[in-house]
């Protein structure tokens, strides 16, 4: 490779810090199309070994601070979203329902589920109405069981409890803030799902044309479709998995990069091995799905975190078993949904997590992590938040409990570490010393490179 070539790949890439208990992993997006493939190369992580070796890395001062806890431990529970608030429902043993206000940093109860109903893996939706011109109330839906737990659906009219008006504007005369049995016109129980279908560890998406189709997805390999409107399953099929789906990503594909076809609506679906692009067509009911790859690094996963923002998928956490030995997972991965390519970032959150949930903010800008088990087998309080200006800069924020002074497994410290995209234009002359040495190590070059190269690419991310 000739200098002019190394020079040009150091001006045209873009750098992100990822930072982790005070050390900082540097990753690479190169956008010269000579090294195109090595871009999309993913950071092997073996496990359970590397989880807890430390690579080469900037030292910094640390990257967490103190927050308020989480009320409860929570694994396997469900969260939605609706202008400030994080509505976070049940979960395993859980029969309580929150509100967390994000700029209030506070947590309110607003009901319970019924007490002969397990909540382990039931699913909170907020309903999308067209026709609605009031901000607010909106309509919550839940719903959940198994071939062997008789299966339930709730709704919930909900006002925000964080009101000042009176009584927080709640009328208990119309059942507000508090689940009540979906029926239908008449008054009779809607079902959602057949009775041999088997919703815990689902995975949900509202969409359609107008909203009114619920998508399901769950064990062993099913996907379903449901009609808002109607109350009816309107399609059905097995899924082309290689593993079993259940406590997996499912995310819509995002607007901007959807097909113009107004009656085809696009999903996507990681679990293990399986990676797919899930179209369907509303005219006929019937679906078409594409292979999508997988990263080896998050294969053996399931049960972790994820959330889409924008063109990428974010991955956090997970876990397997192997031979009788269960493997937890503190890394972050990323999907790129337009590169259709994979990037592994290493050890990221501070501890091992699995049955955590991802929530993306109303305006797109912060990402939340909520709950999860531990390697200590431990059902953990955690709130991961993530924060970024634009497409370029991502902040990831994780609130976590930690240990106290008497070694008790829960305490009430909530902690933030943050892990940000940097704009090149914004780096120190120092951060931009230690982008070259990592290419200079990257690039196995040893001869021909010169302090004054350094000073020109300072120079030119400095004037750009």
């Amino acid at each position: 490779m000739t200098i002019s070539q190394q020079k040009k790949i150091i001006l045209s890439s873009k750098v992100s810090f990822l930072f982790s208990k005070g050390s900082c992993h540097v990753s690479f997006f190169k956008t010269v199309s000579t090294i195109k493939n090595m871009a999309n190369q993913t950071t092997t992580q073996k496990y359970p070994k590397e989880e807890t070796e430390q690579s080469q890395h900037l030292t910094t001062s640390t990257p967490f601070q103190s927050l308020k806890a989480l009320p409860v431990p929570l694994k396997d529970f469900s969260c939605t979203l609706h202008k400030h608030e994080i509505f976070i429902c049940g979960g395993q043993s859980k029969k309580d329902c929150y509100s967390y206000h994000t700029i209030k940093n506070e947590y309110k109860l607003i009901c319970k589920y019924p007490s002969s109903i397990d909540t382990d893996g039931y699913n909170v939706l907020k309903l999308v109405d067209n026709n609605s011109k009031e901000n607010n109330e909106i309509t919550l839906l839940s719903f959940g069981g198994s071939s062997y737990l008789k299966k339930h659906a709730f709704v919930m009219k909900y006002i925000s409890v964080w009101s000042n008006s009176d009584d927080n504007g709640i009328n208990k005369s119309n059942n507000y803030n508090q689940w009540v049995p979906f029926t239908d016109n008449y008054g009779h129980p809607i079902y959602i799902g057949r009775d041999e279908d088997n919703h815990r560890g689902m995975r949900t998406v509202i969409g359609g044309s107008n909203n009114h189709l619920l998508f399901i997805t769950y064990a062993s390999n099913n996907i379903s479709v449901f009609d808002l409107n109607t109350f009816q399953i309107v399609a059905h099929t097995l899924l082309p998995a290689y593993s079993w789906i259940q406590y997996h990503c499912f995310v819509p594909k995002p607007e901007m990069m959807k097909t113009n076809k107004k009656k085809i609506y696009e999903m996507l679906l990681f679990c293990a091995k399986t990676g797919l692009l899930i179209e369907y067509n509303e005219d006929n009911n019937t679906f078409q799905f594409h292979q999508l790859p997988v990263c080896k690094d998050i294969e053996p996963f399931y049960q972790y975190a994820y959330i889409c923002v924008n063109d990428i998928i974010l991955f956090f956490g997970g876990h397997y078993w192997k031979d009788c030995n269960h493997f937890i997972s503190k890394s972050v991965h990323k999907y790129s949904i337009q590169e259709n390519s994979w990037t592994t970032f290493q050890n990221t959150l501070p501890s091992q997590l699995y049955g955590c949930v991802a929530i993306l903010s109303e305006d797109n800008t912060h990402i939340h992590i909520i709950g999860g088990q531990n390697n200590e087998k431990t059902t953990v309080p955690t709130h991961v938040k993530t924060k970024g200006q634009n497409n370029e800069k991502i902040a990831l924020s994780l609130h976590i409990k930690i240990r106290g002074q008497n070694n008790e497994k829960i305490t009430s410290t909530h902690m933030k570490t943050k892990v940000r995209v940097w704009d090149p234009s914004q780096l120190s002359k120092n951060e931009i010393k230690f982008v070259i040495q990592y290419w200079l190590r990257t690039l196995n070059i040893k001869l021909g490179w010169i302090d004054d190269f350094d000073k020109i690419v300072v120079k030119y991310n400095i004037m750009k």
